[in-house]
């Protein structure tokens, strides 16, 4: 598997390693993270990230750590630790022996945060959490200095001691940081360092009760582990004078953080609290529900490693936030499945077709091309008998206007197969059309007349005789409305969730050479869609999700555009 240049064109992040590597300013190193917390399952927008710290390093010859932020026990599994790994290394990256973790370095925070409080740059605060937040001011308004902010060294140290001891409750006292309560930037308004958290963490059990900030372990592992370029997104800008003041004040190796603006993408939900609620409201089947944008959704659905990269790639680097239309990732994984998908004839809602003048017992192999962007792919063999089955939609009794396939009287080709006419139509005592009888032209084999005559349509089918039952599972857009947030007053996300983002069609028929059929394969279903053999499949019955569309709005749009 080959990786993208994912830093080509050029953008700021590579412009500042390319001036530092001139300056030799970490001894020609380029050494990256990407740095998780294993609170959720990974999802499109980490996907980014992910190729952009493990592409930067591998386009400047450098190194990338995976390093779990597992600071937080009360969110963190072991489960979602491994979702990662997998996501990770499914997307063509690999860590090595670079595998880290936040938790590795507890008994180093603490050393820091001890030294912080010998310098006098630390104390232990018992403000609740509602009184910090009302002492902390506003954004127009200086904050306050709690009552407890010049507490004696010695009392500092020894609270602290405690604190890590179990001797107090939860919430009950914090470490904070002692900076500038007047600070236009409301993050140096004394943050909080530590808090008592008495819970089992995945990996050090209950060896800890109390657990650094994000702001605070971040810094000081980038600096453990040599990190040159701390690449993170743009809601931490704000946060980089804290990160710099930890770095200094313990007179630390200083790393250089650097911001991007976050990926959105349109129709589309990108936050894991928002992920729990879908989850655990049943608005969806699980994380890896194909209609999530999370990695391992879009794996099941049947998006492919190359084409994430590739979407990574095209959407590139930016300072300034934007949203992506979900039309471009989808445009991606056509043009990646249109190159290595075999083709093969599927019908999801079967109308059966019955040829009078065709031999009752007879059948025909047909030969059928399996990828025409890949002529090495080949060839097949389809099945051909009396009784077939069409979609429903390619028959009208009375044809509307603009439609030109089957209708009575009408010839149309079959794909690979005959010509066709209707001469009939077959209804229950409802009135519902359940069968069409034709005749077909045995002189049109292959799909041509030899007296030329002309049809304006080729329909796909399935020999009902060979078919294999399956079953579909249709998506479209969580969301209805391409922003998460345009909700009405009083409403959350969830208030415009697409209903109607599932359908799921359970007697479908498919041409026998799927039968070998494995979870993760994919396939174009002719004139319906990507498609890809989810892990459900029954061993009577395949069950398929339509990845994309074969309708390509991106395509169109970039065409009219030239």
């Amino acid at each position: 598997m080959t990786t993208p240049d994912l830093t080509a064109p050029s953008n700021f992040i590579k412009t500042i390693i390319e001036e530092d590597l001139k300056t030799k300013k970490y001894d020609n190193r380029v050494h990256t993270r990407f740095p998780p917390e294993p609170n959720g399952y990974l999802h499109i927008g980490h996907a980014k990230s992910i190729c952009l710290n493990f592409g930067i390093a591998k386009e400047f010859n450098g190194l990338c750590n995976l390093r779990m932020d597992d600071t937080n026990p009360t969110k963190e599994e072991a489960e979602y630790v491994e979702s990662i790994k997998a996501d990770v290394r499914w997307l063509g990256f690999d860590w090595q022996e670079r595998m880290y973790y936040a938790s590795d370095y507890f008994g180093r925070f603490y050393e820091c945060a001890v030294e912080l409080i010998k310098k006098g740059r630390a104390y232990v605060c018992d403000l609740t959490p509602d009184e910090m937040r009302h002492y902390r001011g506003t954004l127009t308004e200086p904050g306050k200095e709690s009552p407890f902010r010049n507490r004696s060294v010695e009392e500092n140290l020894d609270l602290f001691e405690r604190m890590r001891a179990g001797d107090f409750s939860d919430g009950s006292r914090t470490l904070r940081a002692k900076i500038d309560m007047s600070s236009g930037n409301i993050n140096m308004r004394d943050p909080v360092i530590y808090r008592i958290l008495h819970a089992e963490h995945h990996r050090t059990g209950d060896k800890w009760c109390i657990y650094p900030m994000y702001d605070f372990a971040h810094c000081i592992s980038d600096s453990i582990e040599r990190i040159t370029h701390s690449i993170c997104t743009l809601e931490f800008e704000d946060h980089r004078p804290l990160y710099d003041w930890f770095l200094n004040e313990l007179n630390l190796y200083h790393p250089q953080q650097i911001e991007f603006a976050r990926l959105n993408l349109s129709h589309t939900i990108m936050s894991k609290r928002k992920f729990i609620q879908l989850v655990e409201g049943g608005y969806v089947l699980g994380w890896d529900d194909p209609r999530m944008p999370t990695i391992s959704g879009l794996r099941r659905r049947g998006y492919t490693s190359e084409a994430i990269r590739n979407f990574a790639e095209r959407i590139g680097v930016a300072k300034r936030e934007s949203t992506v239309d979900i039309a471009l990732l989808e445009h991606c994984i056509r043009e990646d499945l249109n190159k290595r998908a075999p083709r093969v004839m599927a019908v999801l809602r079967p109308l059966k077709v019955t040829i009078d003048n065709y031999p009752e017992d007879n059948t025909e192999e047909l030969d059928a091309i399996n990828n025409p962007e890949d002529p090495d792919m080949g060839t097949r063999k389809v099945p051909f008998s009396r009784v077939l089955y069409i979609e429903e939609d390619d028959f009208q009794e009375e044809p509307q206007k603009g439609f030109f396939r089957l209708s009575p009287g009408r010839e149309v080709r079959l794909r690979y197969a005959y010509f066709i006419k209707c001469v009939n139509v077959v209804k229950d005592d409802s009135g519902k059309i359940t069968e069409v009888r034709c005749t077909y032209d045995p002189a049109t084999r292959g799909g041509d007349s030899p007296d030329g005559r002309k049809v304006k349509a080729t329909l796909h089918w399935v020999s009902a005789r060979h078919a294999l039952d399956a079953e579909a599972r249709l998506y479209d857009h969580l969301l209805l409305k391409e922003d998460a947030n345009d909700v009405a007053e009083g409403q959350d996300f969830k208030s415009i969730i697409n209903s109607g983002s599932l359908e799921i069609l359970t007697a479908c028929k498919l041409e026998p050479s799927l039968a070998n059929t494995k979870a993760g394969d994919r396939y174009q279903f002719e004139r319906l869609g990507y498609f890809c053999a989810d892990r459900d499949s029954l061993k009577d019955k395949l069950i398929f999700n339509r990845t994309v569309t074969l309708k390509d709005t991106w395509a169109k749009v970039q065409k009219k555009g030239q």
